[in-house]
């Protein structure tokens, strides 16, 4: 590929972006795409939709107003909005910034010069040059220049850890924070038990009672069951045409307040006749909703204190490890209860079922990205198919298909991969939806590095690629001859799958299109909150951390693609923070959890960039740079594995001092009682209304509720020391992980 194919590709998706940034800008001061736009705001202060606003032209000119509130918005405001998972992915994202501007400084001024001039050649004019001549590939084998790569491997890889170091030891700091700011969590007292035993004549309740009462009598509080999905879609029709009955007499001005089905430990049904049940908060905790029949071997126990839990979660309750089964149980928001109705002996089987069908997933995805590498070699494409050879001729055409078709047709290809890993996730019945994205989230993440660098690097038929992957010891050699040549189909890979894929994620196209056809056509003009989501860490996480591995990789391989990855994560900041702001709610928060995931991918990828580089300064004749990369391998693998021992087990494990203080704090202040009375209505498997959709937490602006929406006002500029104080926040690491 020469200059003016990437030039071309670069300009198609330029003009995309822009038209696209264009339509959002107009289309979000529209009434009627509140929801599609705003949803997450909408929700949190509980708007009614009103379409009528007057007429006005200022709806209809694009303006950066979005961007600019985006900038000034402050990392308090994301974990109120998004979480502490909202502020680790905006912190994956802040990292990012930070050592590929430090890498694209010292390798485009550096490294760049060296690769463009390691040869003696005729050099042709700019446009049509090739872009091998800005790889390592363009150095004289045996070049005294190469200290410069290797100079510049030592300053990437210092500056990585280094950031690495203070993002974990903050991150780790704000985990610690979250634990102890939720007193009111009843995760922290709840243990999930499955793999309940069968005693004939006897319950599951009773048999589960009798034992946690014997082994565990001064800290078993009580305990819910979980009942079978079939039985409990049924409650939930009976308890739909309930709050139908009920609703009659909210509207007369009585109060209906949000209230759960719940099972207790009893099996004494309460009768509910007195007509002022009604009036006040509705709570059911001592009503059992179903025969005993019904019940599954799985339920959440409830603990007196938050360390009794965690003791019980941590030891075998039973000699056969098969039953009694105790895990920390996840937040009430959190649980997947249509996964805790199946057998605990199943799961295994069914990770093995989901691995195989991930392997054979992924070697059938071989095809299309053996297809699209064809696409990059025009020599193999005119002669596999000579009638084009004409038609690839022409200049524009062959600029089109070689630099602009194949990432596109990889794209619309990896759209049908994190539904699939979902799916596969999904069949691994894990008992929480964090659980379940994070399951994903790797499954992608293993997916793309594999089929989208590994085999795009080393192209070719099937065959070979699975011949090359036959000798362990030739993978570095082979990834250093690969690299440099693919580098060009990286630049438009970023160019597509980066800079468009992020315009359409603000342009939010599936909600858009159904909110046209819902209200324009079938003429519904209620904004059904159903359709908010929370944000998809499944497929952004490792389409980032894919981004991650390739800047690592051709930093100083090929360091012009570092300018098109640093655009990239720019607008990545802003646009996520964006979509955290204003369109995603927050069902749930792991605490941070994808971080650890996204320390090791990094860690990875640098590895694998010292490994790379090894294998080319050995192909270069170059024994001085082969010597001093192999103590920074060592060297970078020590800095892991210190970093795996002194913060991965915050992530892993609950710490006992802090449990302890906490359970002391509540016993001080006589919280006890209530915290007991919140736990017995706390895991509803029905809920009749959506505890989904609350106001936000303390600490928001007020005014970013309504700020911005269409018809609702409120301020629309900011202001400018804000902006400047948020920039040296932002480019300001060490200050923010010392305090």
């Amino acid at each position: 590929m020469d200059i003016a194919a990437l030039l071309t590709s670069a300009g198609i998706n330029i003009a995309l972006c822009v038209v696209l940034f264009t339509l959002y800008s107009v289309l979000r001061k529209q009434p009627s795409n509140r929801i599609v736009y705003f949803g997450r705001r909408l929700a949190s202060v509980q708007l009614r939709s009103n379409n009528d606003d007057p007429f006005s032209l200022e709806r209809f000119v694009p303006s950066t107003s979005w961007l600019i509130k985006a900038w000034e918005a402050t990392e308090d405001e994301i974990l109120a909005v998004g979480g502490l998972d909202g502020v680790v992915f905006q912190r994956i994202l802040v990292f990012s910034i930070r050592i590929f501007s430090i890498a694209a400084v010292i390798c485009m001024f550096l490294v760049l010069p060296v690769n463009y001039y390691g040869k003696e050649r005729q050099h042709k004019r700019l446009g049509a040059e090739s872009l091998d001549v800005f790889t390592i590939g363009n150095v004289q084998e045996g070049s005294v220049w190469l200290w410069a790569h290797c100079l510049a491997l030592y300053t990437i890889s210092c500056s990585t850890c280094a950031l690495l170091y203070f993002e974990y030891k903050s991150i780790t700091k704000m985990r610690l924070a979250h634990l102890k700011g939720s007193q009111t969590n009843s995760s922290h007292f709840t243990v999930l038990v499955r793999s309940i035993p069968f005693v004939p004549g006897e319950s599951y309740s009773d048999t589960l009672k009798k034992f946690f009462t014997t082994y565990y009598p001064s800290n078993y509080l009580t305990h819910q069951m979980v009942h079978h999905s079939g039985v409990v879609q049924k409650l939930m029709d009976e308890a739909e045409r309930m709050c139908k009955m009920l609703s009659a007499v909210s509207s007369d001005g009585g109060s209906l307040r949000p209230f759960c089905f719940c099972t207790s430990s009893t099996h004494q049904p309460e009768s509910v006749d007195q007509p002022e049940s009604v009036d006040g908060s509705i709570r059911y905790s001592d009503f059992e909703v179903a025969p005993p029949d019904n019940e599954c071997p799985v339920a959440f126990v409830f603990f007196k204190t938050r360390f009794s839990a965690v003791v019980a979660t941590q030891m075998l309750q039973s000699t056969n490890p098969m039953l009694w089964v105790t895990e920390q149980a996840p937040e009430p928001l959190d649980v997947l209860w249509s996964s805790l109705s199946i057998p605990y002996k199943q799961l295994w089987l069914r990770k093995i079922a989901t691995l195989l069908a991930a392997i054979v997933f992924m070697f059938l995805f071989l095809v299309p990205v053996t297809f699209v590498q064809g696409l990059t070699q025009l020599d193999k494409l005119s002669k596999t198919f000579p009638f084009l050879r004409g038609l690839l001729k022409k200049n524009y055409i062959n600029h089109v298909v070689t630099g602009y078709l194949p990432s596109v047709i990889l794209m619309l290809f990896l759209y049908t991969v994190p539904p699939a890993m979902m799916l596969f996730s999904s069949i691994e019945a894990p008992v929480s939806r964090s659980g379940r994205k994070k399951s994903a989230c790797l499954k992608v993440l293993y997916f793309t590095i594999w089929n989208v660098f590994f085999v795009n690097v080393l192209s070719g038929s099937v065959i070979s690629q699975i011949n090359v992957f036959s000798s362990v010891r030739d993978i570095p050699l082979e990834l250093a001859k690969a690299i440099p040549t693919q580098a060009s189909f990286f630049m438009t890979y970023v160019f597509t799958s980066g800079w468009t894929a992020l315009a359409c994620e603000l342009m939010q196209l599936f909600t858009f299109v159904c909110n046209l056809i819902k209200k324009f056509i079938l003429r519904n003009h209620e904004d059904a909150h159903d359709w908010l989501m929370s944000f998809p860490y499944y497929t952004e996480v490792p389409r980032v951390l894919l981004f991650v591995l390739i800047g690592f990789t051709c930093s100083i391989m090929a360091p012009l693609i570092l300018p098109f990855l640093l655009i990239y994560f720019f607008m990545a900041y802003l646009i996520y923070r964006n979509q955290m702001l204003n369109v995603y709610i927050k069902k749930y928060d792991s605490g941070g959890l994808l971080w650890p995931v996204v320390h090791n991918t990094t860690v990875f990828s640098l590895v694998l960039t010292q490994i790379i580089a090894l294998g080319v300064f050995g192909i270069k004749d170059s024994p001085v740079a082969s010597g001093f990369t192999i103590p920074l391998v060592v060297c970078t693998l020590l800095f892991s594995e210190y970093c795996r021992q002194r913060f991965l087990p915050i992530f892993k494990k609950a710490s006992a001092q802090v449990l302890i203080d906490m359970d002391r704090e509540d016993e001080n202040g006589d919280r006890f009682e209530e915290i007991y009375d919140r736990l017995r209505t706390a895991y509803c498997q029905i809920q009749l209304t959506s505890h989904e959709l609350r106001p936000g937490r303390a600490g928001t602006r007020v005014t970013d509720a309504t700020e911005d929406i269409p018809g609702s006002g409120g301020p629309k500029t900011g202001s400018f020391l804000r902006g400047v104080i948020q920039w040296a926040r932002f480019m300001c690491p060490l200050r923010r992980a010392e305090s």
